[in-house]
C-alpha cells in the first residue's frame, strides 16, 4: 500500500487517474475513437493532456502499471492505459477499513 500513496501523492498521477475514471469528458473526441476507448486512452493523448514530457509521462504510467492502478494494453506501436477499478476498490476499501 505504501507504493501505491507514494503514486497518490505526485499531482499529474492524480490527474491521469481523474481523467481515465471518464475519458470522454475529459479528452477531445477526436483523441479517444469510439473503438479505442475499450482498450483506454493512448499514451500520447495523456502526454498531450498533462503537458509533460514523453519520457516522464511513460514513466508515470508505467509505475501506475506495476502497482496495479492502470491496465495497460499494447496494440501495435501504441500502448493504452485504463483505470485498474478492482485494485483502486481494493485501495479505497484498506482507506475505509484499515486507516
Amino acid at each position: 500500500m505504501v507504493d501505491l500513496f507514494k503514486i497518490l501523492a505526485n499531482e499529474h498521477r492524480m490527474q491521469i487517474l481523474q481523467w481515465l475514471k471518464d475519458p470522454h469528458a475529459h479528452f477531445e473526441v477526436e483523441d479517444i475513437e469510439p473503438e479505442v476507448t475499450d482498450f483506454g486512452v493512448c499514451m500520447s493523448v495523456i502526454q498531450k493532456k498533462a503537458g509533460i514530457s514523453q519520457s516522464t509521462t511513460s514513466t508515470y504510467l508505467t509505475s501506475m502499471v506495476k502497482c496495479g492502478l492502470l491496465k495497460s494494453v499494447r496494440e501495435g506501436q501504441w500502448t493504452y492505459y485504463k483505470r485498474n477499478e478492482e485494485q483502486i476498490q481494493a485501495l479505497a476499501n484498506f482507506i475505509k477499513d484499515d486507516l
